[in-house]
């Protein structure tokens, strides 16, 4: 069963969970420091992601943006569950999850509908091959992003009958995400997102416009001040 179909699970088994959460502090505890390091480009594009879908769930609260969190699945013929960190991840669900140090999917209500990878060639942390195998087959995760920064190489997969293929880009040049209302394309040097339509602006951008909306506003009651100065001087003004 696709995990982001996975009817929500009315009383979650706390014994489950807490394998879960024990697993995660294991697997923790192994990582080297190496594990932790990643590039400029990764951690620019994955600031980029977060803000963005920040931005979304003003608009929509059931999508919801996980940011380089460990996913855990089950697999049948071994006791210790899979194990994959994604740069970034999307879940949809009405309800704010709840996930710690650990995403299981056989324990969250939904299962992840896009993963976000950005690849650089200054650090193969990452099999992403082995990865593409288990977010099409494992995971059967709907949407698959791939992103190389170093050669603004954008690809999008969707999930097809147990297969994925690369989703050809619209007339606006952009690949879409039709349940959530997104677009994703290369803008900058980065892959950028739009939502309805609309290209979603980073911080430093929206400073820009209220730093801009600001200037307008006192030049707006600079002019709107000479115009009363003027009038009063006029015969019988004021």
């Amino acid at each position: 069963m696709n995990p982001s179909t996975v009817p929500p699970a009315s009383t979650p088994d706390p014994d489950r969970a807490r394998f879960y959460a024990d697993d995660a502090a294991w697997y923790a505890s192994r990582l080297r420091i190496e594990d932790y390091m990643e590039s400029i480009e990764q951690a620019t594009q994955r600031k980029v992601t977060v803000a963005s879908f920040d931005l979304i769930a003003r608009a929509r609260p059931d999508v919801q943006c996980f940011n380089e969190l460990l996913i855990q699945y089950p697999i049948a013929t071994q006791r210790q569950p899979g194990r994959i960190i994604p740069d970034n991840f999307v879940v949809v669900h009405p309800v704010p999850l709840v996930a710690g140090g650990s995403f299981a999917v056989d324990v969250q209500p939904v299962g992840p509908l896009l993963v976000l990878e950005y690849v650089s060639k200054h650090n193969p942390r990452k099999d992403y091959e082995d990865n593409f195998v288990r977010y099409e087959q494992a995971l059967r995760v709907p949407y698959y992003l791939l992103f190389y920064p170093d050669n603004e190489e954008l690809t999008l997969f969707r999930l097809v009958g147990g297969k994925y293929q690369s989703v050809p880009p619209n007339n606006a040049g952009r690949f879409a995400v039709p349940e959530i209302e997104l677009e994703v394309g290369i803008e900058g040097g980065w892959a950028r997102f739009w939502f309805r339509g609309e290209r979603l602006p980073l911080p430093a951008e929206l400073a820009d416009r209220a730093e801009a909306a600001e200037q307008r506003a006192a030049l707006a009651e600079a002019e709107l001040a000479r115009l009363r100065e003027e009038l009063a001087r006029r015969p019988g003004g004021g």
